[in-house]
């Protein structure tokens, strides 16, 4: 088999979700699977997803992107956030998955430095990869965290394709199934609020959806 290039979704702790997608998905040595970020809040149990993810480093070519969640719960960490902004965002969800609403020191050392080992982007020959946005003009590692990591497709949309001449697969908006522009993909499809998470082969355009009962 072909080695397959999968992007995934935003999990927000979903992790029942992610065991299924995985299993349907069974993730080959050779495969490169990138996840978009937002792995943490709002869902019940971002510290098993993030168990998860870190054992996925030993199954495949695995790429974690940083999410503006995960920006979130580091800045509270280290002094440069807000701690009652991030509790707000659906960090109260999170930090009960490890035993207290309040206690940041629960979070395990593992689980610290793969947040920190997380990418601001990927770039294959074909596509970039990124949690929220682009800017078309602007080169990749050149394009600020704010567009990166926070910047809605509600609230701008690239009218064109990336200066590199790639498809950009995101996530971050909501939306209710995969949205295709052409210029971009857009694969997080809200499994914490009743959706899909979803995998996306980005070469073939295959999809694999798995809700939070498993479905």
């Amino acid at each position: 088999m072909q080695p397959r290039l999968i992007a995934i979704g935003d999990i927000h702790g979903c992790a029942t979700a992610l065991v299924h997608l995985l299993q349907a998905i069974n993730p080959q040595p050779e495969d490169v699977i990138v996840t978009l970020g937002d792995y943490i809040n709002r869902g019940h149990d971002s510290k098993g997803v993030l168990d998860q993810l870190i054992a996925l480093e030993g199954r495949c070519q695995y790429v974690p992107i940083l999410g503006n969640h995960e920006e979130m719960l580091l800045g509270a960490r280290e002094g440069k956030g807000d701690f009652k902004f991030f509790l707000a965002c659906g960090g109260i969800t999170t930090l009960d998955s490890y035993g207290s609403t309040g206690r940041l020191d629960l979070i395990p050392a593992e689980h610290w430095a793969f947040l920190k080992r997380c990418r601001q982007f990927h770039e294959t020959e074909r596509h970039i990869f990124m949690h929220a946005n682009y800017k078309p003009d602007v080169p990749l590692d050149q394009l600020d965290g704010h567009t990166l990591r926070w910047l809605s497709l509600r609230d701008y949309v690239p009218d064109r394709l990336h200066c590199s001449g790639k498809e950009a697969i995101l996530g971050h908006t909501p939306q209710s199934e995969v949205l295709n522009l052409g210029v971009l993909k857009c694969i997080d499809t809200g499994c914490c609020t009743g959706g899909w998470l979803t995998a996306l082969e980005v070469e073939t355009g295959q999809v694999w959806q798995v809700d939070e009962r498993g479905r």
